[in-house]
């Protein structure tokens, strides 16, 4: 079908100040935004997950949270044991799947953001 969605382009939200957030983004996960953000280059064998949720989920965080944001990242254990030496806090231990392994943390403005390493490296 022409004319259709292929993926997400982008993700974008709003914070409290703005080079402050990311420098902790670049500190923290590696995200070296400039001044109008960062670009990932994907792989050709990886996906973009794209879900809806009911309004009442307490999945993305605090109620007035409409969104969270899942990156996907090379050696989930080595990134949660940096992000506890900076003292940021798992939301719950590290889940383990067939799909791979998530864990969730809080960013800066209070914004639950999942981290998640693929079971198959090659989507990575």
């Amino acid at each position: 079908m022409k004319g259709k969605v292929t993926g997400i382009g982008g993700v974008f939200f709003k914070c409290a100040d703005v080079e402050a957030t990311k420098a902790w983004y670049k500190k923290h996960l590696g995200i070296d935004a400039g001044d109008y953000g960062a670009t990932f280059k994907a792989a050709e064998n990886q996906t973009t997950a794209w879900s809806p949720f009911k309004q009442k989920t307490d999945y993305l965080g605090e109620r007035d949270q409409q969104f969270m944001v899942n990156y996907r990242v090379d050696d989930l254990d080595a990134l949660m044991q940096r992000l506890a030496a900076a003292d940021i806090e798992s939301i719950k231990p590290i889940e383990h799947y067939e799909y791979g392994s998530f864990a969730w943390v809080v960013d800066i403005d209070g914004r639950r953001i999942e981290l998640w390493q693929p079971a198959d490296e090659s989507i990575l």
